[in-house]
């Protein structure tokens, strides 16, 4: 009989992440240092989290414009999918993130706050959709994916 159990993905992958042309980011010039995101996939409880969020803030809409479906505005959808992306990201790794106008010497932000201020900078949105686009994907937290 085949155990099912074995087919059971990881928790967390690592997205190395692409710049907005599709090539592949490295922070030093030998190419030894991956730009990665590592984050919580569908099977964790994180991202069940985000999901029951999703759901909430859809029937919320919903009920707000009595009982149809309605989009949520784009400033209100992109600050949810920052908050989202924010909730289910572990870490960065291999870079920093400085908003335009920061100090050279001003503290790095940390932790959420750095995840949901790369997240809803515009600029920075081919990020937030690779995390998006690699997160919607089980394949990618299998065993095989999760190894490398």
């Amino acid at each position: 009989m085949f155990n099912i159990a074995t087919l059971a993905v990881a928790t967390t992958a690592a997205l190395h992440l692409k710049s907005a042309t599709g090539e592949l980011l490295f922070a030093d010039t030998a190419r030894k240092l991956p730009i990665r995101i590592h984050v919580h996939g569908p099977g964790s409880a994180a991202y069940g989290v985000v999901e029951s969020r999703q759901s909430t803030r859809a029937l919320k809409r919903m009920d707000d414009n009595d009982g149809k479906v309605v989009a949520a505005a784009p400033e209100e959808r992109a600050k949810a999918v920052a908050e989202d992306l924010a909730a289910i990201t572990v870490s960065f790794e291999n870079f920093e993130y400085r908003p335009e106008g920061a100090a050279k010497d001003s503290p790095s932000l940390t932790g959420e706050d750095l995840f949901r201020a790369v997240y809803s900078d515009q600029r920075l949105g081919f990020i937030a959709k690779q995390v998006s686009k690699f997160v919607g994907d089980w394949g990618n937290f299998s065993a095989a994916s999760t190894a490398a």
